[in-house]
């Protein structure tokens, strides 16, 4: 079944009658399309019987490579009212009574679908979707895999190059020059050496590693539409005090989040296992975010895998597992794998252990 198809499945049992999207993941993951986004109204539109696209005209014939779908274009002079209402009569839409509009889409364009709509209820895509994103095929999880062993020789030639007098910086150059030789495009690289390691989403700059400082290294990049995303930890010669007992209970939440992965299991109950091992150790405090995200086209994506989330884990889903704890003007300690979740359980993509590497 493709997409589309998989799409309008998914509307009948969510008793959805009008999907709308804007220029997006969304749209990139249904079509492949990922057209010029900017003020002019560009919406996809799905039906049960129909679909297509309120495009602008200047971008008719770039888009036109793309995709067959029907258009309903529109010139900037005319603006892009008559072709919309031609779109929804097409359709038949104006009798829809639930509709599912892109989160990510601009407000002024959902504006334009919801005025002509007023009595359908709305929501967002997370029923539509956002969940047959949130389920990887074959093809989708081979490419995830792939990413996250390219991530691991990021991370392993950067272990390599590390020596005290470097800066972050430098350190994290080494990771990004690696990805770029292994064919994949750097997205991020923390690289956050002693107290900054504290800082979860530390900006990597100019400190200079030392001696007895705790390093976090959270790299990722995209390879094939897809990406990676893994957080390690290594120590400059000797580990700072306190350090041993910090990593060792990490790992521990890490471990209790993988032994309550299961289908069927709403995430926060993943959050909740992972920490209550950290709050029992007396660190609760110092966990500031949530267990996890999913990852798929996006670095973050469906499923958050926090306190609150109802979200119910399902065979396919990609997700991270990735609690810290961060002791301000210290260090910070974070652990970070991918899994797929199996029908028994979550899958690892990486190959890389999670102890402690030591440099020199």
């Amino acid at each position: 079944m493709d997409r589309l198809a998989s799409l309008r499945a998914k509307m009948v049992e969510e008793g959805v009658d009008l999907v709308a999207l804007g220029p997006g993941k969304h749209l990139e993951w249904l079509t492949g399309m990922h057209p010029h986004a900017d003020e002019r109204p560009l919406i996809f539109c799905i039906t049960a019987d129909h679909a297509g696209i309120l495009m602008p005209a200047l971008e008719t014939e770039s888009a036109r490579r793309q995709t067959d779908l029907p258009f309903f274009e529109w010139l900037d002079a005319d603006g892009p009212t008559a072709a919309l209402e031609t779109m929804l009569d097409t359709f038949g839409a104006h009798a829809s009574r639930s509709i599912a509009l892109d989160e990510t889409m601009r407000a002024d364009h959902a504006a334009l679908i919801q005025d002509r709509l007023m009595n359908a209820k709305r929501q967002f895509c997370d029923t539509t979707v956002s969940a047959l994103r949130a389920r990887k095929g074959p093809d989708e999880y081979s490419a995830l895999k792939a990413n996250a062993l390219i991530a691991d020789k990021a991370m392993q030639a950067a272990w390599a190059a590390m020596r005290p007098g470097m800066t972050e910086l430098e350190v994290a150059a080494v990771a990004r020059e690696t990805f770029v030789s292994l064919g994949a495009a750097p997205i991020f690289t923390i690289v956050g050496a002693g107290g900054n390691g504290a800082l979860p989403h530390h900006q990597t700059g100019d400190t200079v590693l030392e001696k007895g400082q705790a390093v976090v290294m959270d790299i990722g990049a995209g390879r094939d539409g897809f990406s990676s995303d893994i957080t390690r930890m290594a120590v400059m010669g000797e580990a700072p005090e306190g350090y041993a007992e910090v990593h060792a209970i990490v790992e521990a939440a890490v471990q209790a989040a993988m032994e309550v992965a299961r289908p069927g299991v709403k995430a926060h109950v993943l959050d909740d296992a992972a920490r209550k091992v950290i709050t029992d150790a007396g660190y609760g405090e110092y966990f500031v975010h949530r267990l996890g995200h999913g990852m798929g086209i996006e670095v973050h994506e469906p499923p958050y895998i926090s306190a609150s989330s109802q979200s119910v884990l399902d065979e396919g889903m990609v997700f991270s597992i990735e609690p810290g704890i961060y002791l301000p003007g210290r260090f910070g300690l974070r652990l970070e794998d991918i899994v797929i979740m199996r029908a028994d359980g979550p899958e690892i993509l990486s190959g890389l252990p999670r102890d402690l590497t030591v440099i020199g």
